[in-house]
């Protein structure tokens, strides 16, 4: 119940806050397009370059099963630990 409190609280804040701050007119003119056509515009003035098209020159550490912290090695050993039948330590009730 003490969670659901605090959610109010911060919901019934964040309301008064937006309630309370004054309405301002956004100038978008300086973000890209987001239309077909202002895309083609944009790409027509500015055409890509080289660099802009090449692949990355460095693989990822980030799936490496032989390096410890990587996610991929962490989720291996989350997912054995599951598979051994334990969830925080206890059995699962098998």
């Amino acid at each position: 119940m003490k969670s659901l409190k605090a959610a109010v609280v911060v919901a019934g804040s964040l309301a008064l806050a937006g309630a309370a701050a004054p309405a301002f007119a956004y100038d978008a003119g300086h973000l890209p397009p987001m239309s077909l056509n202002g895309a083609v515009d944009t790409l027509g003035k500015n055409p890509p370059t080289v660099k802009d098209l090449m692949p990355l020159q460095h693989q990822s550490d980030a799936l490496d099963t032989e390096n410890k912290d990587s996610v991929l090695s962490t989720f291996n050993d989350t997912s054995d630990t599951l598979n051994r039948g334990l969830l925080g330590g206890r059995p699962l009730g098998r």
